[in-house]
């Protein structure tokens, strides 16, 4: 009988595994550049008689009222220049970059044949970290002075936050500002629609960002990945137990959804917790549902949440 179990699921192994492979060859095959225009670059190495050169090629970066002496200003403030430096040494050679782009914009290619190829601009702005990444109908803009690495000594933030500001997340930064363009919003208030709508986002990263961990998908460290493993199948028993899913307390999203060091049980195994940890959970609700269910992705991100979470046949590994 365990031979036979264990032969059923080699074989369900495998043929997976040749499904994938048959996806990414098809994938790598897709016929797409990516064009990338440095304006961190141009912007600080462009000499000042040149500016208005510059805003009209930009005119978007150039808000309507502010005379030239301001972006005069800007090129030459010492603070500014070194933050270009900075992104110069981490970013002198884009083309690593690039070429993660142009395998991510296939993946979506396949997956959305409709989708435009956008052109993915580079600048450094005003180290707004809820905006790392927007992704416009055709434009990517990419906000580099975010991507030094956690430990830079311009980040004066929570570890929690610029523990993202890594290299390895400018990707899934770019399918989270994507997936707003493609994931219905969230109408209900309770707690399990945020947690299908953010599964929904990190479900889009599985397809199009399938060299990536769990944990750079998540946002996470390997740690906090294994944490939400080991503990799934009791934070989902305190989750029903509190009848927290259905509840629209909005006291829980700052809980259990938003970013945060830790996530709120109020409980000892607080400090060990990392944030999000229900968005985790609502991950896993969605892989079991797109397990269970033959469903395009294109109807799995209008379909609601309770009906994701009815059919989904989702059980905690014990």
């Amino acid at each position: 009988m365990k031979k036979n179990l264990f032969f059923v699921v080699f074989c369900l192994f495998f043929l997976s595994c040749e499904k994938k492979n048959k996806i990414e060859n098809t994938v790598s095959a897709i016929p797409l550049e990516v064009k990338v225009a440095r304006f961190d670059k141009i912007f600080f190495e462009t000499s000042p008689k040149d500016l208005d050169e510059v805003k009209k090629e930009f005119p978007f970066f150039f808000p309507v009222g502010n005379d030239n002496s301001v972006w005069l200003n800007k090129m030459q403030d010492p603070i500014w220049r070194e933050l270009y430096t900075e992104v110069q040494k981490k970013y002198a050679d884009f083309e690593p970059e690039k070429v993660e782009l142009e395998s991510l914009f296939k993946h979506i290619k396949y997956y959305f044949p409709q989708t435009k190829t956008p052109k993915v601009i580079t600048i450094i702005s005003e180290m707004d970290y809820k905006n790392k990444v927007i992704y416009a109908d055709s434009l990517v803009i990419i906000s580099l002075e975010l991507y030094l690495g956690k430990n830079h000594k311009f980040y004066q933030f929570p570890n929690y936050i610029k523990q993202n500001f890594e290299q390895r997340q400018i990707m899934p930064d770019v399918v989270s500002s994507f997936s707003l363009r493609k994931i219905v919003p969230v109408t209900d208030k309770n707690m399990l629609s945020q947690m299908i709508y953010f599964g929904k986002q990190l479900y889009l990263k599985d397809l199009l960002l399938p060299n990536y961990t769990d944990a750079e998908k998540m946002g996470y460290i390997p740690e906090q990945i294994k944490w939400c493993e080991e503990n799934e199948s009791y934070m989902w028993r305190y989750f029903i137990e509190k009848e927290m899913l259905y509840s629209d307390d909005q006291k829980l999203i700052p809980r259990f959804i938003n970013p945060a060091p830790f996530s709120k049980f109020y409980l000892e195994i607080d400090n060990e917790s990392p944030g999000q940890v229900g968005v985790w959970i609502g991950w896993q609700m969605v892989r079991s549902y797109m397990k269970n269910n033959e469903v395009a992705i294109a109807d799995l991100l209008k379909t609601d949440a309770k009906e994701i979470f009815m059919k989904s046949k989702y059980k905690p590994k014990k």
